[in-house]
C-alpha cells in the first residue's frame, strides 16, 4: 500500500543513529545519506526516510500519529525497544507487551524517536 514514509528531523545524525539501531534489529541495513542530507532506509517492502523539512521550518512530531515497524517475534520487539532506548529514544505508552482487542492479539513496543515521533514495533500473534 505504501511506497515510502518520510519523517521530519531537526538532527539527521541523531535520528540516523537511533534508526540504524532500531531498524538494524529488524533486519534493515544502516541508512544512507544522500547529497541533500536526507537519510534513506531501503527494503523490498518500501522506503523509510528522514529529512529536515523542505520549508525551512523546524520539524515537529504529529500528535496522534504512529508509525509501526513489523517484528518477527515478541523477543525481537523487545530487542528493538532496548536498542532504541540505548540510542536516544524515549519510552512512551505502556511498557512492551501483549495488547488484545477485536479478536486480535498483538505484541507492541512503543518509543519516541529523537525528534519526538511516536513509533512502535508490532508482532501479530497467533
Amino acid at each position: 500500500m505504501f511506497s515510502h514514509i518520510m519523517l521530519g528531523s531537526n538532527d539527521i545524525q541523531a535520528s540516523k543513529t537511533f534508526y540504524d539501531a532500531t531498524l538494524g534489529v529488524v533486519g534493515c541495513k544502516p541508512g544512507v545519506i544522500d547529497p541533500m542530507g536526507r537519510c534513506f532506509y531501503f527494503t523490498k517492502g518500501g522506503t523509510f526516510a528522514l529529512s529536515k523539512p523542505i520549508n525551512g521550518e523546524p520539524s515537529n512530531h504529529g500528535n496522534g500519529s504512529t508509525i509501526g515497524f513489523a517484528a518477527e517475534s515478541p523477543e525481537q520487539a523487545d530487542a528493538w525497544h532496548a536498542a532504541g532506548l540505548a540510542a536516544g529514544g524515549v519510552a512512551c505508552e505502556d511498557p512492551p507487551g501483549v495488547r488484545e482487542g477485536n479478536g486480535t492479539k498483538l505484541y507492541i513496543a512503543y518509543l519516541r524517536d529523537p525528534s519526538g515521533n511516536k513509533i512502535c514495533a508490532l508482532h501479530r500473534m497467533a
